[in-house]
């Protein structure tokens, strides 16, 4: 297995909460390095089957040998059309761990990291057509403001944007050292911070990333058994308050329609009610582990 992927975050609790029944049909939403997968495996019987999404064509090296599992080199945002080409309608469960893994950002020449100078792409899916590069350089100043805003939860958009698009009128911008430039005049207490958060905004934009976690778990009120289980691993606010939204209402944004006394259809419900969080241990062992936050949910 590749071992330039991360360790595999609550790993134990993540397995303990999905499998409920070891002869399901699971579905591994991220598959990344196989770490959750080869765990979920561990814990189901001969009859029991796995299916992995990753649109990353590097993950695709990291596939295991085992007869009960599949891996579909696709978004996860097509789980149920390419569920259904395997003659699957129902499932048991469905594990995501949403955003960028560890391999990604330590791939220099991919964009995603700071910490690199690496060309402006971003892609998961380097097949795809939009990149880095088309969003920085041919947004509108308005479009890259929104963007810096709503993704990167940036106070300082407008201006950002504004300064954005001013040094692209001089120079085409490539790289991600030519986009970080642009903001050397950051304090370096702040720097950091306001780097990864600008880079994440670009990235959520470049590959829909909120879009697609929104058709996911709209799609798993189809496709989970009732008493299925939901497990969602996230990294950022934006993810999670979707899929705490979902939990609670069944929707991304407003109130569901109630009947006359007070109650709605509700797909799933969460279990525990609480988030849960990596231990101080997993933490030392695993930075990566410090932002995550897993929520539970079983179908109704």
């Amino acid at each position: 297995m590749e071992q330039t992927y991360h360790n595999p975050v609550l790993l134990n609790e993540s397995i303990q909460h999905l499998i409920h029944n070891p002869d399901g049909i699971y579905v591994d939403c991220t598959f990344g390095g196989g770490g959750h997968s080869k765990a979920i495996l561990e814990k189901l019987s001969n009859k029991g089957k796995l299916f992995a999404f990753d649109q990353d064509d590097d993950a695709q090296k990291n596939t295991l040998d085992d007869s009960r599992f599949t891996l579909i080199n696709q978004n996860f945002r097509y789980i149920e059309k390419y569920l259904r080409f395997y003659g699957i309608n129902k499932i048991d469960g469905i594990l995501a761990d949403l955003g960028v893994s560890s391999h990604q950002f330590d791939v220099g020449h991919r964009g995603f990291s700071t910490r690199f100078d690496g060309e402006l792409d971003m892609r998961m899916n380097i097949n795809q057509a939009l990149s880095a590069k088309e969003v920085i350089n041919e947004y509108s100043e308005e479009q890259l403001a929104d963007i810096l805003y709503y993704y990167g939860e940036l106070k300082s958009a407008r201006r950002m944007a504004r300064e954005i698009t001013e040094e692209r009128v001089q120079n085409k911008i490539t790289s991600t050292s030519q986009l970080k430039e642009i903001f050397d005049y950051l304090p370096k207490s702040k720097s950091n911070k306001i780097l990864a958060q600008l880079f994440q905004a670009v990235r959520i934009e470049v590959n829909q990333e909120l879009e697609a976690l929104k058709e996911l778990l709209t799609q798993s009120k189809n496709i989970i058994h009732t008493n299925g289980t939901l497990v969602m691993i996230s990294y950022h606010s934006l993810e999670d308050r979707l899929v705490k939204k979902f939990l609670k209402t069944g929707l991304f944004q407003g109130e569901p329609e109630k009947d006359v006394f007070g109650n709605w259809e509700k797909p799933f419900v969460a279990k525990p009610s609480k988030t849960i969080i990596p231990s101080n241990e997993e933490i030392s062992e695993n930075p990566r582990a410090r932002s995550a936050k897993m929520r539970v949910g079983i179908k109704l």
